[in-house]
């Protein structure tokens, strides 16, 4: 029945084969050639399949689909930078950015409909939290992406920089990034597909045991107090914590570096002796600090650090031994810079929280 097929989409090799040997009764190699039909070949229709038997096309139409996301609106800046509001639901929507750079096309993905962290420099952190999105829903954006594109470029890095924390989605994240460095998949070297996190700990520990890929951690403060106000999870699990997974994580995996997030808010983190703070905390480690211009969106108490506050902090870290740069705005003409991707999102956590007020005030009433 129709009602029982299954999204090929965001499978991996193991579950595909298992898929055609369990319900079509076919051997592993017709998994592998669906691979390539359904991520190089971009193919959502079986009957294109044109390698493949008549017969196993027909089985696939009956217990198989291959179903991605709906574009719902798309728009490009004027630097090139192009952004797709993708409908996760009748109410729900996420943001996907890709941006072309000579010799690399880098994809900013989703992993979550809104997201829980609350930092209180971005905008998708105010729109709240309301559920994980799907493997499929994760490979859905590559898929569309890649398929979407008229410019003739190639989608040569992914990174999880998009709506919501990876790493509270690690069930579906860590399938997807494999699907993406399968080589009958997307086939991108580990270094092609970062993760950029907030500062789960934990999580970073269980990564470096089942998956490796680049590591990018937002740190945006140099000590625990100003984190906690600006990245609430700090609370939780602090700098030194934080700095130690990521280290084990580098020895784990044998990466070469851990690229540090900054945004430069002005009057904030942006002074001299901040600079000078990190130094010492990253100073003769696997590190590359990150600065990125806050992007202004509607409603935020912040600022963007003046031009020459940004190079004067960046080469106070250069001159203490640590590698900065300083990342390039794109998109911000259409809210698709860093921090502006806020899509449509209805605010789960809230509405728990209303129901839970309003079932103590009925309470109260009765009594």
């Amino acid at each position: 029945m129709v009602g029982d097929r299954v999204n090929l989409l965001g499978l991996s090799r193991a579950e595909l084969e298992a898929f055609v040997a369990e319900r079509l009764g076919a051997k592993p190699f017709r998994a592998r050639q669906l691979m390539k039909w359904i991520y190089r070949r971009r193919a959502a229709d079986f009957a294109a399949m044109s390698d493949l038997k008549q017969e196993f096309r027909a089985q696939l139409q009956q217990a198989a689909k291959i179903t991605v996301p709906e574009i719902v609106a798309q728009q490009q800046s004027a630097d090139g930078t192009r952004k797709w509001m993708l409908r996760m639901d009748e109410v729900q929507g996420i943001e996907t950015v890709y941006i072309p750079e000579p010799g690399r096309g880098t994809l900013c993905i989703s992993s979550q409909v809104g997201c829980a962290m609350d930092c209180t420099f971005c905008a998708t952190a105010q729109q709240g939290f309301n559920r994980n999105l799907s493997v499929a829903e994760i490979v859905g954006q590559v898929w569309l992406a890649d398929a979407g594109r008229a410019d003739g470029r190639t989608i040569t890095n992914i990174v999880f920089m998009g709506m919501g924390e990876p790493l509270a989605n690690y069930r579906n994240v860590v399938p997807a990034m494999r699907i993406f460095m399968d080589d009958l998949g997307y086939d991108l070297s580990r270094r092609r597909v970062t993760l950029s996190t907030s500062g789960l700990v934990p999580q970073i520990y269980k990564l470096a045991e089942e998956c490796n890929v680049a590591l990018a951690v937002s740190l945006h403060a140099p000590n625990d107090a100003l984190r906690n106000e600006l990245v609430p999870i700090n609370r939780k699990h602090p700098i030194d914590e934080l700095l130690t997974a990521c280290w084990h994580y580098i020895d784990k995996q044998n990466g070469r570096s851990i690229t540090f997030e900054y945004v430069m808010l002005d009057g904030v983190n942006d002074r001299p002796e901040h600079a000078r703070a990190l130094a010492r905390l990253l100073r003769g480690r696997p590190a590359k600090l990150n600065l990125i211009p806050f992007n202004a969106f509607p409603g935020t108490r912040y600022r963007c650090s003046p031009a020459a506050a940004i190079v004067r902090f960046r080469d106070i870290l250069n001159e203490h031994g640590v590698i900065a740069t300083t990342r390039r705005t794109r998109g911000d003409d259409i809210d698709a810079a860093c921090g502006q991707l806020a899509g449509r999102v209805t605010d789960r956590t809230l509405v728990r929280l209303g129901s839970k007020l309003l079932g103590r005030r009925a309470a109260a009433e009765v009594e």
